[in-house]
């Protein structure tokens, strides 16, 4: 094993101007993250500068078999924390052989929304709350919980520390590390309330990019889950009971909100959420219904209502945006499984770009 350690480790550009680029992407499910790695001449720091490539799309559910052939567009860099040296993590959509993006390929739709000129004005700032669930491989059941048993109630866990109450820190922690190295706005973690269940916050990030990171943050997440041999799992609600769900909060600011008088801005914006809010909730992730009860720190899914530092509401507002009279809003309805590309760019085109009839 020492061997293979030292083999893994080398340092390529002793020997080599060459690198590794790991192409990434979405597949069929539209939240299994795919990737393969290819050898470049040297090192790239701009996407464009990449080739594309492909793979057979009949192998992850995005094409058919007698046409299979799906393109990978590179669209962002990251720092690989896994090879180190000047290697890359490469975030890509997916398009057919004729250009057109793959249904898949909910970046295509988002970036648009994103490069349109009264959004781009506004430069929409997202801080999203990734929440997850660590399970035992085999037996697909919390860390730290007893097999086929269940730990004492939830209150002793959220921000925990000690053998009995904070379960996989040492994965926590390297995935922590693992973002900054690669160059991801990661600004904190967290244990959260239910026992082998965290957090992790990236942002604040402006526009299309909040979506980039986010996914990449998921990988190198799925990596070294892999690595520990535990499952990593987005599920919103993992365990049915008297259980906290998973979330992805999505806190969101606007160049008018975070000027004086952005209240009243933030407070159109979130009555504009409100008449669509059937529309968000169905983009929101798969499974949201059975973390929306209106328990467990959660509003109803089938009512909407906002507050100011009420975390029992489908929109909170926070006490110093309150006191400043400007900042930004946190919307809690998405799930932990919501794709970014979808979410934040429907939260600007609402809040910026439609105009209520």
């Amino acid at each position: 094993m020492a061997v293979l350690t030292d083999l893994i480790n080398l340092n390529l550009s002793d020997r080599t101007d060459k690198i590794i680029a790991e192409y990434i992407w979405i597949g069929g499910s539209g939240l299994d993250l795919r990737s393969k790695a290819r050898t470049l001449p040297g090192p790239v720091s701009d996407p464009s500068k990449l080739p594309q490539w492909n793979y057979d799309g009949s192998s992850t559910g995005q094409a058919p078999g007698q046409d299979s052939e799906v393109i990978l567009h590179p669209q962002a860099i990251f720092k690989d924390p896994f090879r180190r040296g000047n290697n890359i993590l490469v975030m890509c959509d997916c398009y057919t052989p004729a250009g057109e993006p793959i249904p898949t390929n909910k970046r295509y739709s988002a970036a648009k929304i994103f490069s349109h000129p009264d959004v781009n004005a506004e430069e929409p700032w997202y801080g999203i709350e990734q929440e997850y669930t660590l399970l035992q491989k085999d037996v697909k059941w919390p860390l730290g919980w007893p097999v086929g048993g269940y730990p004492g109630p939830q209150g002793p866990y959220y921000c925990s520390a000690g053998a009995d109450k904070s379960f996989g820190r040492d994965i926590v922690d390297a995935h922590y590390k693992a973002c900054l190295y690669a160059g991801i706005s990661i600004s904190g973690i967290n244990g959260e309330v239910m026992p082998g269940q965290w957090e992790f916050q990236v942002g604040p990030v402006v526009g299309i990019s909040s979506g980039d990171q986010l996914w990449v943050a998921r990988y190198i997440l799925e990596r070294i889950t892999e690595i520990a041999g535990v499952v990593l799992s987005l599920d919103p609600k993992p365990i049915e009971g008297d259980w906290n769900g998973a979330g992805a909060h999505t806190n969101y600011s606007t160049k008018s909100m975070r000027s004086d008088g952005g209240f009243e801005v933030i407070k159109k914006a979130i009555e504009k959420l409100k008449l669509r809010h059937k529309e968000h909730i169905s983009a929101y992730g798969e499974g949201n219904e059975r973390r929306l009860t209106g328990r467990h720190e959660t509003a109803d899914i089938n009512s909407f209502s906002w507050g100011v530092a009420n975390r029992g509401a489908s929109v909170r507002v926070g006490r110093e945006t309150e006191k400043d009279g400007k900042g930004y809003f946190e919307d809690r309805r998405p799930a932990s499984n919501m794709d970014p590309y979808v979410v934040t760019s429907l939260i600007a085109e609402t809040t910026i770009l439609w105009k209520p009839t």
